[in-house]
């Protein structure tokens, strides 16, 4: 194969067309980017309506359930909606490490109701408070250690995660589907979803600009008015009994942190329905991105570890003011990808929202009265939607024989859990909410066939070493280790070592930048037909893979000193992932041994 034929192979392989452009996908507004104040605002509403039952039935639930009071109950939906607020504020925005820097709509998760009423009737909501706050200690945890975590969180982790979010809603869409006032006409519910379905996959599909960004409002605007007009089933006698503002009394739980025999019998499945939410957000975190650029980029990790550090913090605020904790919804990245619109501006928008909605129960009274069809139809469109992006994220990382066991698998046993069609008598008890939960088992199922997978491996090599000019001979030293180990031939040995040069020649490009010293870890493995490279450093904030993505094929002239080394790693190696964490760096080099017979 040629070597120009090899770019047009690479760059189609990052998301590149065959003229070395990146493709363009259909987004009107990038995060960096600012849409005039009304779409700002229209937007942030829509999200908003979208979101504002979840955010509120929850609490609801639970505290109803576990027979909370009045007073409480009103507290706990006020503290519910603030933090939502919040921290959907602090997603797009970012502080520091904290937040992701896209729009990532934060909510109640129904994910701990099973096991926050079990804490409440237990032992109240102090104890409550106490098990969310030490369960969110654990997310800080994990976002701060998800470098070394790389190979059970993955990208395929996510995308199945995402897979599996249309099958644990499925039961919501088809009881809202149905959920319509006793004595309603039979064609009430299939007429008022089939405007709501129609109107906004409508416009979705046929127009752009400013009328695709209106199709979700349009479309549940319109469900409301054939359902209330029409039928008579928008029900307002919640609303007109709702006061226009309000705070509620103050109601704060209070703190209990004796660490009795309950708390440490409670705290084990708080923290893996933390872990469970937060691989939830892991999955979020990606398809956010993947449809926020216009022009295709490498994930960045450090948004990931962002999220997860505002989801931790939600979880922090819900425990302290003894509400349900959070997660990210994965309807707003349904949203951004229907209308085209991914602006920071607008997740900040929609935290100041969800922040005056605690003020206005009349407000918030009039959303949770919209149809259950119109809900139903509407939902049914963003879970269409996020099933799409769990494939391509799964497609995106590689998906090879091993990682189609793994996610099919996963995918099937947590649809079978969800449904009770694995053995569900066994399956009783404290812990049946968790392993009702579709996301949950079938997220840990991955996490766990990628374990069972890697003890599967050959032994791998080890070399760490100081980044500098006498990393070469080390890091050849090792390859060739490896490459006899395996009994490779002579083009894959030379194959291989060019990699390594390619790769450190890549690593060392901005060594006179800094002063500090930086080290390098070299983990190195194969078998007959591959090799598996990582190189752990510290790096500069340019991504390797995007500036890989932006190198012109067939560009006039000779390619510059910094270009060569990303040209002569692309030729050689099959594939390069470039995975940036804070502080930590990890190329990821594959080569397989059939590319090295080409001359």
């Amino acid at each position: 194969m040629s070597f120009a034929a090899q770019y047009t192979r690479y760059g189609r392989h990052l998301g590149m067309d065959s003229g070395g452009a990146p493709t363009a996908q259909h987004v009107r507004y990038e995060p960096n980017d600012r849409p005039p104040l009304p779409i700002t605002i229209g937007l942030g509403l829509q999200y908003a309506l979208i979101s504002v039952a979840s955010v509120v039935l929850a609490p609801t639930i639970m505290i109803s359930i576990a027979g909370g009071s009045d007073a409480y109950l009103s507290w706990a939906v006020c503290a519910a909606l603030l933090i939502s607020g919040i921290t959907t504020a602090i997603q797009a925005r970012r502080v520091g490490r904290i937040g992701a820097g896209y729009i990532l709509v934060m909510g109640t998760s129904t994910a701990f109701l099973a096991i926050c009423i079990s804490a409440l009737e237990r032992g109240g909501p102090g104890l409550l408070a106490s098990l969310i706050i030490v369960a969110a200690l654990f997310q800080f945890a994990l976002a701060a250690k998800m470098s070394f975590l790389r190979h059970i969180f993955t990208p395929t982790v996510a995308g199945t995660v995402l897979m599996l979010i249309p099958v644990d809603v499925a039961p919501v869409i088809i009881r809202k589907l149905t959920d319509v006032p006793e004595g309603a006409s039979a064609a009430a519910a299939p007429t008022v979803a089939a405007v709501t379905l129609l109107v906004t996959a409508g416009i979705a599909l046929r127009s752009f600009g400013a009328w695709r960004v209106w199709a979700p409002a349009l479309g549940i605007v319109a469900g409301c008015v054939v359902g209330g007009v029409g039928f008579g089933i928008y029900d307002t006698s919640g609303i007109a009994a709702a006061s226009w503002v309000g705070l509620p009394a103050f109601a704060h739980p209070g703190l209990d942190f004796s660490f009795g025999p309950t708390f440490w019998a409670l705290l084990p499945a708080f923290v893996l329905v933390t872990l469970v939410g937060a691989m939830d957000t892991l999955g979020d975190a990606i398809a956010i991105q993947q449809v926020s650029w216009r022009k295709p980029r490498a994930i960045d990790f450090r948004a990931i570890q962002g999220a997860l550090n505002a989801d931790g913090v939600g979880n922090l605020l819900a425990g302290i003011a003894g509400t349900v904790p959070n997660t990210t919804y994965g309807n707003s990245i349904a949203v951004a990808e229907l209308t085209g619109i991914a602006a920071r501006s607008v997740g900040f928008c929609v935290g100041i929202i969800f922040a005056l909605f605690a003020l206005l129960p009349k407000f918030v009274a009039t959303v949770i009265a919209i149809p259950g069809p119109t809900v139903a139809a509407y939902y049914l469109i963003l879970v269409a939607l996020l099933f799409v992006l769990g494939v391509k994220i799964i497609l995106q990382d590689g998906l090879d024989s091993r990682r189609s066991l793994v996610v099919g698998l996963a995918f099937w046993i947590g649809a079978a859990f969800k449904f009770g069609w694995i053995f569900p008598e066994y399956f009783e008890g404290p812990w049946s909410g968790l392993l009702g939960n579709g996301m949950a088992v079938g997220g840990l199922t991955v996490v766990f066939l990628n374990l069972l997978a890697e003890f599967g491996r050959k032994r791998r090599l080890r070399l760490r070493t100081a980044l500098n000019e006498d990393a070469f001979a080390e890091v050849d030293g090792v390859l060739s280790r490896l490459a006899a180990d395996r009994r490779w031939d002579e083009p894959m040995v030379r194959q291989l070592r060019a990699v390594g040069e390619e790769t450190l020649h890549v690593l060392l490009r901005d060594t006179g930048n800094t002063q500090r010293e930086r080290r390098l870890l070299l983990i190195a493995e194969g078998d007959a037909n591959r090799a598996e490279l990582e190189f752990i450093a510290a790096m500069e904030d340019t991504n390797l893979e995007d500036q890989m993505a932006m190198l012109t094929e067939g560009a006039a002239g000779t390619p510059s000193e910094e270009e060569l080394p990303l040209r002569l790693l692309r030729h050689y190696a099959t594939s390069v992932r470039h995975q940036q964490y804070h502080d930590t760096d990890v190329v990821a080099v594959r080569v397989d041994a059939s590319r090295s017979s080409r001359p």
